[in-house]
């Protein structure tokens, strides 16, 4: 039985698209997850579910939300090893939790627009693109950040970004399910 990870963008945030996090679970059980736990009320879930190809469970995801809640987030599921992939490959391996952050993209991007972000960090920024993944560092926050705003326009694809600490919190509950 396959492990994924479901990071939902958009929701919960400005009283906007609001989705509890106990009723996401139920949901989730509904359509034939396992093991479902949840984490934070910005929408991190680890479950396992074997039934469907990762494509489809993320658009019966998507689509149970829609029927249920009025709206349809985007979902993105990671399985197991690229989440660990993704941890692996972070070339910031310094600085506290809240400063080092991972976008994780729908897919690798054809053209980003790497000079606009470029021109757009802080001195004390920086960041790397690893095919489906844009690492940031920002250790005067993100909030203030300029770059963080324009990733995804720079990139060209959906993205969705936790940090460090939201990362390795998803990956030390991979062991729980």
């Amino acid at each position: 039985m396959g492990v994924y990870i479901a990071l939902f963008r958009g929701i919960n945030v400005g009283g906007a698209h609001i989705l509890p996090m106990k009723e996401l679970k139920k949901l989730l059980e509904q359509i034939g997850c396992e093991m479902v736990q949840t984490y934070i009320q910005s929408g991190n879930v680890v479950f396992r579910n074997n039934k469907k190809a990762r494509s489809d469970l993320a658009r019966e995801i998507s689509a149970a939300i829609y029927r249920h809640f009025g709206f349809e987030p985007k979902v993105m599921l990671l399985e197991q090893n690229e989440l660990q992939k993704a941890v692996d490959d972070n070339p910031y391996k310094t600085g506290e939790g809240k400063t080092r952050h991972f976008y994780f993209l729908d897919m690798p991007p054809e053209n980003p627009d790497l000079d606009r972000l470029k021109a757009l960090k802080s001195p004390s920024e920086e960041f790397t693109l690893r095919n489906n993944v844009f690492y940031l560092y920002a250790p005067d926050g993100i909030g203030r950040s300029k770059l963080a705003a324009k990733v995804e326009q720079a990139v060209g694809v959906a993205a969705t970004a936790r940090n460090w600490n939201t990362v390795s919190k998803l990956l030390s509950m991979i062991d729980q399910v």
